[in-house]
């Protein structure tokens, strides 16, 4: 029998991500957006009371979340601010090629680290001609005896200015495209540098720079996976991370329409609440059917990681769906406002802003529907 009810644990832990987001990021929130500061302390009590590093397995000290749970934590640090649960959520995709394909010795050198003490991790696959088309990066992966040294370019890296580790992905022989990249556990060291700091439209709380990599020497033992399964670690974490996304793309659309819902109920125009206009509730109906309908194709797709389960094509339709619900809601939230709406001293101007960003990275979400047309293309039975 399926069932939509939440266990008594799981409520719990969504009521403290709930209030953790209402109490720490929210008030803060604003702040962070206008100064693009990076919020190492809402970070570190997030890491206090248990809301960082999701993914650890709990034999190396971290709360070894369901997908699923991940997810209900993840829709309300989105809800809070996105831009602080991107910084949050990143620590987790670093953190994932480990946990999915680490060697034993590496799980025990890198997990423990991110459980014992608040520490930040990035995620380095982007570079400056390598977005949507990941199998061209250039960064080159040179071996040396019981070395590799790594040389490249990473681009849009978040949290890279505060990152004790970064999960790199690289090629032997770039001309060879899929067939030769690899994935790294890199610790911070002379040879990796900041180059640029990007000023952003939205989700300005988190960090996002361009990272380089010059002759950075890594040992052969900290490799994750072998050599030419960079690619498959990297669309396997993509797999894990996209509903994370998603997740967190409803909790802006979810409060975009509550700002909107309640604002509908103040605003009076030509004798009446605005809310009382069919214009006005056509508009809250349907975000409200867009965020029930994304968060149930976001816990398919964590329910369908969690079974172990073929998840690509429901992970890609999550992502896809529920940032697209994002951005409309946040847009119509905006209008619903009216001209008090584009001004910064009300939240839906900058819930509009920090949505866009969720169609982009991650995949674009061009990406996400040519991955679930092959998908339906290759084996339509995945989808009944």
């Amino acid at each position: 029998m399926i069932s939509f009810e939440l266990s008594e644990e799981q409520k719990q832990l969504r009521d403290l991500a709930r209030d953790f987001a209402k109490k720490e990021i929210i008030p803060k929130a604003a702040e962070y957006d206008e100064t693009a500061k990076f919020p190492k302390d809402i970070l570190e009590k997030a890491f206090e009371v248990g809301l960082l590093n999701l993914c650890v397995p709990s034999k190396f000290g971290g709360g070894e979340l369901s997908n699923i749970e991940t997810v209900i934590v993840t829709e309300e640090l989105g809800y809070g601010c996105t831009g602080v649960a991107t910084s949050m959520m990143v620590n987790d995709l670093a953190l994932t090629p480990i946990v999915l394909f680490g060697s034993d010795e590496l799980k025990e050198k890198f997990l423990k680290v991110f459980t014992k003490k608040y520490t930040t991790g990035s995620f380095c696959l982007t570079e400056p001609d390598a977005g949507s088309d990941v199998a061209g990066l250039q960064t080159r992966a040179t071996k040396q005896g019981d070395y590799y040294v790594l040389n490249g370019v990473k681009n849009f890296i978040t949290n890279g200015s505060y990152a004790e580790l970064f999960t790199v992905f690289a090629s032997l022989d770039p001309s060879k495209r899929h067939e030769s990249m690899c994935c790294f556990a890199v610790e911070k060291q002379p040879g990796i540098t900041v180059s640029k700091k990007e000023n952003k439209m939205g989700q300005r709380a988190s960090d996002t720079v361009q990272v380089v990599f010059n002759n950075v020497k890594v040992l052969a033992t900290q490799r994750i996976g072998k050599d030419g399964e960079g690619w498959l670690v990297a669309m396997k974490t993509l797999d894990k991370s996209r509903p994370l996304v998603a997740a967190a793309a409803i909790g802006v659309a979810r409060r975009a329409m509550e700002c909107a819902l309640d604002y509908s109920k103040e605003r009076s125009a030509f004798g009446k609440t605005i809310g009382e206009y069919q214009a006005i509730q056509f508009m809250l109906a349907d975000m409200a059917k867009a965020v029930e309908a994304s968060r149930l194709l976001c816990w398919k797709a964590a329910w369908l990681l969690d079974q172990k389960k073929p998840s690509t094509h429901i992970s890609s339709m999550a992502k896809c769906f529920s940032t697209d619900t994002a951005v409309k809601a946040s847009i119509d939230a905006v209008q619903i406002y009216g001209g008090y709406g584009y001004m910064k001293d009300y939240p839906v101007e900058k819930l509009m802003r920090d949505s866009k960003l969720l169609q982009i990275y991650e995949g674009t979400n061009q990406i996400q529907r040519i991955v679930i047309a092959r998908e339906l293309l290759r084996n339509y039975s995945f989808f009944y």
